[in-house]
């Protein structure tokens, strides 16, 4: 029977407690370390050589839903009563408002340095030590908006233009693609600065700290978010009857993506799913 991953806004203090609680437990365990190192080791863009897996490629959403798959599965050996909630962007849009609260993720970080001294990650809190990262820090760290030069989130009107799209990816399947779901929806566009970054990109740049770059998986926030664009990929299938995965076939050799993108039959590194077996997981959990 499948489960249900609800808005982050509608859990109980009861239930916040239990994620919370799960969440520190896997920590604890050092298997929180693991998903950080995972992220980071598959973190590849497009102008570094190999297979693109997590990002700047079509297999950005099904990576990720596996991802957060593995990571769901760790908290429920520790509380099966618990599932990853998503977070609504384009509706809880400030830096007061959930998930920022002090019994679920704490709130902002202070001015001089980020950190985050509130809230069950606090690092003052003693039960979450940033162990792998892209820096040498060791607390969580967030700048929620972006103090000195603002930005905002995503709205649903933007969000909206990804999900209109009828096709789900387009060639060279990177991150300069102007057509296709999955590249409006992670959010690589033209230009430079705020304005190139929309959507996925976007609400990592909001929450700034920790959520920047390959390690951004330190901030259990990012569980939330991907839970939420994972729901935008439901939510195309269901307004796209039988629109697939693409590419269906691997490109060939000679052309510059060749041995750099994963058909949708293709075992997706490091598991040995492909995405075509992930696209539809509607047995295991569905969305409130």
């Amino acid at each position: 029977m499948a489960y249900v991953r609800k808005d982050v806004s509608r859990l109980t203090a009861g239930e916040r407690k239990r994620l919370v609680d799960a969440f520190l437990e896997v920590k604890r365990r050092g298997e929180y370390d693991e998903f950080v190192r995972m992220h980071i080791d598959h973190y590849t863009a497009d102008g570094e050589r190999g297979l693109r897996t997590a990002h700047m490629a079509p297999s950005f959403l099904p990576w990720h839903r596996r991802f957060l798959l593995e990571m769901e599965r760790a908290l429920r050996r520790v509380d099966g009563s618990v599932t990853v909630p998503y977070w609504d962007w384009t509706k809880d849009r400030t830096a007061s408002s959930v998930p920022w609260t002090r019994d679920l993720l704490g709130g902002n970080g202070r001015a001089r340095d980020q950190q985050v001294t509130t809230g069950p990650f606090a690092y003052a809190a003693g039960h979450w030590t940033i162990k792998e990262g892209v820096t040498d820090g060791e607390f969580l760290a967030r700048d929620l908006g972006r103090a000195r030069d603002p930005i905002a989130l995503p709205t649903r009107t933007q969000l909206a233009r990804a999900l209109d799209d009828p096709a789900y990816d387009v060639a060279p399947w990177d991150s300069t693609v102007g057509r296709g779901f999955r590249n409006k929806l992670e959010g690589w566009g033209a230009g430079s600065g705020s304005a190139s970054w929309r959507n996925h990109n976007r609400v990592h740049r909001w929450v700034g700290g920790a959520m920047l770059g390959g390690a951004s998986v330190n901030d259990p926030v990012f569980w939330f978010h991907h839970a939420f664009v994972d729901l935008q990929w439901e939510r195309w299938r269901a307004r796209h009857r039988g629109a697939r995965y693409l590419p269906a076939a691997a490109p060939r050799r000679g052309d510059p993506q060749y041995g750099r993108v994963v058909a949708r039959g293709q075992k997706l590194p490091p598991w040995n799913d492909t995405p075509g077996s992930l696209e539809d997981l509607s047995g295991v959990y569905r969305y409130a």
